[in-house]
């Protein structure tokens, strides 16, 4: 695991964003930039300079549309989709109008104005106290360093440079600097800042490479060259372990690969608990190119489609031929194994560009999900016929998002008997049969469900809103992303109220939301009765040893005394109690 060196062994603190246990050499990566320099020109020098812009802003604008390519090649389009906002910066008026008034006005040559401008927006940015505001200053760095670069002619020295397996530790990596990462070269990453939605964070679980951010000023302490051990469990970074903490962490790595091998004889065995209750485990995917993986990892089918991510990285809206090819590509190569398909759910976080959805006040409050839809009839139309046709497998389900009453629910499952009748009418062949569900994810809805029970076939309870919603909580404001509680008594009890509902009518209930692939909440969801999970592929094999080492029976009285507890610590501390005596092993896995 590496060689210890005679100096004394230092520690960094961090977040833990992409699991793993690396050791290996320190390359500090920097930008090295050159020094901008600042110079008088003449009124008449001005249309040349502007000119200059234009073609470093047109260079820069290939650069990254070449990296987004690229990786929505070896990762998905999803992962791509992160370059959407570099994208934009180079189309920002009020950044480009106010650069040329100082070349035209104030004489200033245009790599310096340029320069001054943007660290103007990076310093106010950086001042915010709203964590999603500060990283996008990260995005705006990142290209105008590109900018810059592009107007003085010099050629990007970035991390394809690495001649040997190193961890690479910086202030802060950009998306186009994780882009060009040679997982040979790269074995692990840290960084100064960032939280777990940062884009580097994102990257790091698309590419499986393990990474720790928020570590503060360690690439400021450490130099290249030194050894050090990288744990994106706990979100540690060691520089010069010495002899003890390497046999630790040796002995750690052993045991986690053994688990991880044993998970592996639970592949084809079903989710089922000692007293013979069947719990279904369906993976989330985004893209077709993710279905190899839910077939490794043993899941019975999807549980979760999230089909916007076909309407990503795109210039224009994907046709019905498009989305149809997409969605049969997965229900036949999982076939007979059922696969849940959601419709279109964009805004919130979720903006695509060719869609012309305004900015609002309050996007996840807006016009998002199954209300832009309704009202864009002609895409949601679209892509039912595609979901139709897919469905001839017999094995397709629809889900609408972000139901929040029984009056929306009527008008989609009206929009899809229209749909229905155009097909039949053309003699196309579709299951006429096909589950329709709802998402769960609005505290109207769960607190309606008896009545949307009658309208549906299934419901899927989207964790991750329902718990925003129903707290009032914005997961991405540092200051309040502590009341994020999804064991909080109001949550436990509207699961409890949806999964009766749901039972009374009939209908099976899964969850699909964070909730459901935390093995320490396994026996709680259980307990309260929920039918099916759905999660990450790769933790299915960790849910799928849980459920099997317990009784439904003993998950029934986890359930009935969390409904009794009046704090989400003590729901939490009971869920994990049980889960910790049956699979120890698999919650050391998980970090639980």
């Amino acid at each position: 695991m590496g060689t210890p060196t005679n100096s004394a062994e230092k520690r960094f603190a961090g977040i833990g964003v992409s699991p793993g246990i690396v050791t290996g050499k320190i390359f500090i990566y920097g930008k090295n930039e050159l020094p901008v320099s600042h110079r008088k020109i003449s009124a008449g020098e001005a249309p040349a300079e502007i000119a200059r812009l234009e073609q470093a802003l047109m260079a820069t604008r290939q650069q990254l549309q070449e990296i987004q390519r690229r990786i929505a090649r070896e990762l998905g389009e999803g992962d791509a989709a992160v370059f959407d906002a570099h994208l934009l910066v180079l189309d920002d008026p009020s950044v480009i109008d106010e650069v040329v008034k100082r070349v035209q006005k104030e004489g200033q040559n245009v790599e310096f104005a340029f320069d001054s401008v943007a660290n103007q927006y990076i310093k106010s940015l950086s001042a915010e106290k709203d964590e999603y505001l500060r990283e996008r200053a990260a995005d705006i760095k990142d290209v105008a360093h590109r900018v810059v670069r592009n107007l003085q002619g010099h050629h990007f020295q970035d991390l394809r440079s690495l001649t040997e397996p190193c961890i690479v530790l910086s202030y802060d990596l950009a998306p186009s600097d994780t882009a060009v990462i040679d997982k040979k070269k790269v074995i692990g990453f840290g960084t100064d800042i960032g939280s777990k939605t940062s884009h580097t964070a994102i990257m790091a679980r698309a590419m499986d490479i393990p990474a720790v951010v928020g570590l503060h000023d360690a690439s400021q302490q450490v130099e290249s060259g030194a050894m050090a051990l990288l744990d994106g469990y706990s979100g540690t970074l060691i520089i010069h372990p010495n002899d003890q903490t390497l046999y630790e962490y040796g002995q750690i790595e052993t045991k986690r690969h053994q688990i991880e091998v044993s998970l592996e004889s639970l592949r084809d065995v079903p989710a089922e608990t000692t007293d013979q209750c069947r719990v279904i485990l369906g993976a989330n995917i985004e893209m077709p190119g993710d279905v190899p993986e839910v077939i490794a990892n043993g899941a019975d089918g999807v549980g979760l489609f999230r089909s916007e991510y076909i309407f990503i990285n795109r210039d224009s809206v994907p046709t019905e031929e498009e989305q149809f090819r997409a969605y049969f590509e997965v229900a036949e190569k999982l076939h007979p194994r059922p696969v849940v398909i959601r419709t279109l759910d964009v805004g919130g976080d979720k903006f695509l560009s060719h869609l012309q959805i305004a900015e609002e006040m309050n996007p996840f409050l807006g016009w998002r999900a199954i209300r832009f839809c309704l009202e864009r009839v002609d895409i949601f139309r679209t892509q039912l016929r595609a979901i139709l046709r897919a469905s001839k497998l017999r094995n397709v389900r629809l889900m609408y998002p972000m139901i929040s009453g029984v009056n929306e629910l009527k008008k989609a499952n009206a929009e899809l008997e229209v749909v229905r009748r155009e097909l039949r009418d053309q003699k196309i062949d579709f299951d006429e049969h096909m589950p329709v569900g709802t998402m769960i994810e609005v505290p109207s809805a769960a607190l309606t469900a008896d009545i949307l029970a009658k309208e549906c076939n299934f419901f899927s309870i989207g964790t991750n809103d329902l718990i925003a919603y129903a707290l009032a909580v914005d997961r991405v404001n540092e200051k309040v992303a502590y009341l994020y509680e999804p064991t909080h008594p109001a949550i436990v009890r509207l699961i409890h109220q949806v999964v009766e509902a749901a039972h009374r009518a009939n209908i099976r209930v899964s969850v699909c939301g964070e909730m459901a692939g935390d093995v320490a909440l396994a026996p709680l969801l259980l307990g309260l009765g929920v039918d099916e999970l759905s999660t990450s592929p790769s933790l299915v094999p960790q849910l799928k040893k849980v459920i099997r080492s317990m009784s439904k029976s003993q998950a029934v009285e986890v359930a009935r005394d969390a409904l009794t507890f009046g704090s989400g610590e003590e729901i939490r501390r009971v869920s994990t109690k049980l889960a910790m005596s049956i699979a120890p092993d698999v919650m050391e896995l998980s970090g639980s």
